[in-house]
């Protein structure tokens, strides 16, 4: 049976009692950003809640947690500060509890409607990461990529200095340059004790807050090198490895909220036979039917997270769609992967749903054979029951066409096992960092999870009310949906949608 808040709340809706996801708005476009939950058709502002004194349990009632612009204080507490806000929260909301119910003033400035403000991304992402985990998806782009023999490969299963004779002089670069007669600094003693250190006794740091990092792949020999070991002296260089720089990152400053255009990204394909590589807009556009996963309290760098406590480390889930420009991709990604033909937008929902919203929702993961490695095996193996859906709005028209219906639970990897498996080399994560799922595609045609598979790489055109489509085309739009169905209400995640901009002449 639903729970009852004095928040006016349709069946239909996403963000009933049972929900209150997470998320970060302005009221208005001068106004600062802060924090707050979904509820109906309105917003809590959270930091309202909290300069009203109202979380008072042991680990909320002294945090500023939510006097933040964005919820990486927040989600970096930990499941037990979760779980107390889920708590007031559910309370404060509740058709039987006066505190906010009764107190107008409060209501006023507190309980926004959902149409007036402006939704931004709800966490500072530092990182990105997005994995492989459909196997219905992995089949279909490795019998389109590879051929129907060997789709899925083996390893899814498993996962200078110089002496300068000159007096006076300095030798660098290969060049004597005199030494400054400059007394400033070299005659003041006291300046000289507290500004010039030895080396040898500070400690130093990262000179930048590296916000991304991207590595790339540009010695010809170390590529000639790998090449020979991994296919053989044949034809160790790819032929696009002469034609532009590979490398491959999920990049978080391209990361948008629901609602951004995305302009469509220039780049390189497959030339035709002898001639250049192609070079203009992608015309092989994409969308990738995906869920994220936002990190809760991370790990030192050099530990790694037991996959059985990994849960503790996941606050929520929102909709994602990694947008896909296939032609470059085709292209570029041997042998490292995807670079140019992703990093061009990815659009996430911007209400975080969390794991505790989706606990009634839990089902049993998937039979995985082989058996994974010691580190990937959970004692109780769980994915969630959220169906998916994705609908076109074709350029030009005024409705929109649902091209595919998925759900979660087709993931073959759970989000517990992409937690564990990305630190076991030890790398850290951090408060706000995210990564995706990969395309959940079904095991049916209707459940594909992107234009690819969907039309089969272009062979099998989707019939859109009068008009067809291949790949996307400038001015369509996309909107993904999700939803878990409860008895009498919906824990949902909201719209996450964006539209094809042309690309810059």
């Amino acid at each position: 049976m639903a729970l009852k808040s004095f928040v006016e709340v349709e069946p239909e809706s996403h963000f009933p009692l049972e929900n209150l996801p997470y998320g970060v708005f302005k009221p208005e476009p001068g106004s600062l950003p802060r924090p707050g939950v979904a509820i109906g058709e309105y917003v809590l502002d959270l930091s309202e809640i909290a300069f009203a004194g109202l979380f008072d349990g042991p680990l909320l009632s002294n945090s500023d947690c939510f006097n933040q612009p964005n919820l990486n204080k927040f989600v970096g507490l930990g499941r037990p500060a979760w779980k107390e806000a889920r708590v007031t929260l559910q309370k404060l909301l509740s058709a039987t509890e006066p505190t906010l119910r009764d107190n107008a003033a409060l209501r006023q400035i507190a309980l926004l409607p959902m149409e007036k403000v402006q939704m931004l991304l709800p966490v500072a992402i530092g990182d990105y990461t997005d994995f492989f985990a459909s196997m219905h998806h992995a089949k279909n782009c490795g019998t389109l990529f590879r051929g129907p023999e060997n789709p899925i490969n083996l390893n899814w299963y498993a996962v200078n200095t110089t002496t300068c004779e000159k007096t006076g002089y300095i030798s660098f670069d290969d060049t004597c340059h005199p030494v400054s007669t400059e007394p400033t600094l070299r005659d003041n003693a006291a300046l000289r004790q507290i500004a010039l250190l030895p080396m040898e006794k500070v400690q130093m740091l990262l000179p930048v807050a590296i916000g991304d990092y991207t590595d790339f792949f540009a010695s010809m020999h170390h590529a000639k090198n790998c090449g020979t070991l991994f296919r053989g002296p044949e034809n160790p260089i790819n032929l696009n490895w002469f034609h532009l720089p590979i490398a491959y990152h999920g990049r978080a400053s391209s990361i948008v909220v629901s609602g951004t255009d995305i302009i469509r990204p220039r780049g390189q394909g497959h030339p035709t036979g002898n001639s250049a590589p192609y070079f203009g807009p992608s015309r092989k556009l994409d969308f990738e039917l995906e869920m994220a996963a936002i990190v809760g309290p991370g790990n030192e760098l050099g530990t790694t997270i037991d996959v059985n406590d990994a849960a503790n480390h996941i606050f929520g889930l929102v909709l994602m769609n990694d947008w896909s420009a296939r032609d470059i991709q085709a292209w570029e990604y041997v042998p490292l992967g995807p670079f140019l033909g992703k990093s061009f937008g990815t659009t996430i929902s911007p209400w975080i749903v969390t794991l505790d919203a989706l606990e009634p929702f839990a089902c049993e993961g998937p039979k995985q054979n082989p058996s994974p490695l010691t580190y990937l095996v959970e004692k109780t193996s769980r994915n969630y029951d959220i169906s998916l859906e994705v609908l076109i709005k074709p350029s030009g028209q005024a409705d929109s066409c649902v091209v595919t219906r998925s759900n979660f639970n087709h993931l073959y990897w759970t989000i517990t096992q992409q937690l564990a498996h990305h630190t076991i080399n030890g790398c850290n994560l951090r408060p706000g960092d995210m990564f995706g799922t990969g395309t959940i595609s079904g095991p049916e045609p209707e459940s594909y999870g992107c234009l690819l598979e969907l039309t089969w790489n272009g062979q099998k055109p989707l019939s859109l009310d009068g008009t067809t489509r291949t790949f996307l085309e400038d001015g369509d739009e996309v909107a993904f949906f999700g939803y878990c169905q409860g008895n009498g209400y919906k824990v949902g995640f909201g719209r996450c949608s964006g539209k094809i901009v042309p690309s810059p002449q």
